[in-house]
């Protein structure tokens, strides 16, 4: 029984250890299965290692990918290879044209013309409908119709009191006597210019109401939409474009008036506007009424805004503030119109990673970049437990500079070209036309008229690139020349002379200069004997007054123009000034 018992071990035995053999046989097949699924071969002795190796890698991939807040976004730490459609795009937007357009070279002849390319007769006839009805209104029998004459004349000394800094002073100030400018009486009557500024309007005031049950802006919405058109036909941006708010200062009485304690004035109407970075020229502007008529605030309304005031331009860059700036827009402006943004972020903005935003672990003036295949975000840290966040789909590379600071390129590229918006509203501000209102119509349309002068004035100066060198007084003397120019037809126009001397003198001046035609220029190639010669002609010709200054300004009923020149040329010296002087008032 003992020997059997043995035999009947020995046989479980032999079967226990075929089948730990097998098992082990599996479980070597099944790691090998899955080395050859990770293209590695599996080795016994360095699988240990290899195990170790992993681990130690595993970390190092989730420093290099951050995920964004709300999970939909995958940034990572190393640059993308640069993507050839940005190159090519950066490319085009250097070679991308500047300048006024061809339209606004051919008829900016002299400043006035430069500056009616804005403010056109088309914008003055509206101006001069709604002004006269209201005149008749208010006024009646005693209301005198003001034409485009009077109209230019009272924009000239709007400008003229910007150009002698005279915006918080008192019109009654300006045609004092003693201390008043010449210009000023020489021009209109003080009482005129209330009874102007008063009774001056924009659209009809019979269908308004109308109007304002679905646009706030009624008031004025013909003259600015005609006048916001012009902007972009004049001038071709450069390859930087900026995009910023502005802030008319205004407290009065305004259903979309702003508070933005961040501006100087705080209260007043905001726009929107896109300008050239390094001319300022203002290329779109839009006004903000506010709220929707139904009541419900607008998403997106920084993206909305760029997409509309770049509306029509491809192939250049804008830039702009934290109100603007979304991975979104960036997406769309290089999808739709194959151009870049770059500007700052808002730190409580969904599409930012977690990691970029701890500031304690870091070492002042050191910068930490994150990328996706088409924007480059950076984190750069300008002082202590504070970093800006700014975000770019031009730049494709974590490129730092050379300063002492280690400020990014794209801090740089940002500094240089985020205040376009901020120097159009300085220059402006500097000699502004705007006078003490409590309509907010009038506060636009002061914009408009300090907007439109500017907008010439980079006209007419890069037109005329030799005009006053090194001269750096150049726009208020621009300013100063426009504002005369202005005011000059309506001063040869007046019946009477005013009571002082001095604006007396100015009058008359200006009438016996209409008088004769002005000397003929040189033409650009023509030589000195056939200026000489033209110089002659006109010499000879300017003996009277010509046909054209006779017809107007002296009281002669005859059709001829040969005729009324020879009796023109008959009266004495004496009697032309006779005729030169009418009755003071």
């Amino acid at each position: 029984m003992a020997r059997d018992f043995s035999a009947l071990q020995v046989l479980q035995q032999m079967f226990a250890n075929i089948e730990q053999s097998e098992s082990e046989e599996e479980a070597e097949d099944v790691v090998s299965e899955e080395e050859e699924e990770d293209g590695q071969e599996y080795d016994a002795v360095n699988h240990d290692d290899d195990g170790a190796v992993a681990a130690d890698q595993a970390p190092q991939i989730d420093r290099d990918t951050f995920l964004s807040k709300n999970g939909q976004i995958e940034w990572r730490s190393i640059a993308y290879r640069r993507n050839p459609r940005l190159l090519s795009q950066r490319d085009s937007t250097e070679r991308t044209p500047r300048g006024p357009t061809a339209y606004a070279v051919s008829h900016a002849h002299d400043i006035v013309s430069a500056f009616l390319l804005f403010v056109t007769p088309q914008i003055e006839r509206v101006i001069l409908d709604v002004t006269n009805r209201e005149g008749y209104l208010k006024r009646g029998e005693e209301w005198k119709a003001m034409d485009a004459t009077d109209l230019r004349a009272y924009i000239g000394l709007l400008i003229l009191a910007g150009v002698y800094k005279s915006r918080g002073e008192a019109a009654a100030s300006l045609w004092d006597a003693q201390s008043g400018r010449v210009i000023f009486r020489a021009t209109m009557q003080l009482k005129l210019f209330y009874t102007y500024s008063t009774l001056i309007r924009f659209d009809d005031r019979g269908t308004r109401a109308a109007r304002r049950a679905t646009d706030k802006l009624a008031a004025i919405r013909e003259v600015w939409d005609m006048w916001v058109e012009r902007l972009p036909r004049l001038y071709d941006p450069g390859p930087e474009l900026t995009v910023d708010e502005q802030l008319l200062a205004f407290r009065g009485r305004c259903p979309f008036k702003q508070y933005m304690p961040s501006k100087p004035a705080k209260y007043g109407i905001k726009s929107w506007v896109a300008c050239d970075a390094k001319s300022s020229y203002a290329w779109k502007m839009q006004v903000y009424t506010g709220k929707q008529m139904d009541g419900v605030p607008e998403r997106n309304q920084g993206m909305r805004v760029v997409l509309d005031v770049t509306e029509g331009l491809k192939d250049r860059n804008v830039t702009c503030d934290n109100f603007f700036t979304s991975y979104e827009l960036g997406r769309e402006l290089m999808a739709t119109r194959n151009m870049t943004v770059v500007g700052t972020v808002r730190k409580n903005r969904a599409e930012l990673p977690s990691e970029l935003l701890t500031t304690k672990t870091r070492r002042v003036l050191s910068s930490q970049f994150a990328f996706t295949p088409t924007t480059t975000l950076v984190s750069y840290l300008a002082k202590k437990n504070k970093n800006v966040l700014l975000m770019s789909t031009r730049h494709t590379d974590a490129e730092i500079s050379d300063r002492n600071d280690g400020k990014p390129t794209i801090v740089l590229d940002y500094n240089l070209n985020k205040g376009g918006v901020d120097n159009l509203d300085k220059v402006i501000t500097a000699y502004s036309c705007k006078r003490k209102t409590a309509r907010w119509p009038l506060v636009i349309f002061s914009n408009i008229v300090d907007v439109s002068s500017y907008n010439a004035f980079v006209i007419w100066r890069e037109v005329n690139p030799n005009w006053m060198p090194r001269k750096r007084n150049k726009r208020r003397f621009f300013l100063e020349q426009l504002g005369r120019a202005l005011v000059t037809p309506l001063i040869e126009r007046r019946r009477c002379l005013p009571r002082t001397g001095a604006a007396a003198a100015v009058v008359k001046d200006l009438r016996m200069a209409s008088c004769r035609d002005p000397p003929p220029q040189r033409r650009p190639g023509e030589d000195g004997a056939a200026a000489a010669a033209a110089a002659a002609t006109a010499a000879s010709s300017s003996a009277g007054p010509t046909w054209a200054s006779a017809k107007e300004r002296f009281p002669l009923t005859l059709d001829d123009p040969r005729e009324c020149v020879q009796k023109t040329e008959q009266l004495s010296r004496v009697q032309k000034r006779a005729l030169l002087k009418p009755q003071r008032c």
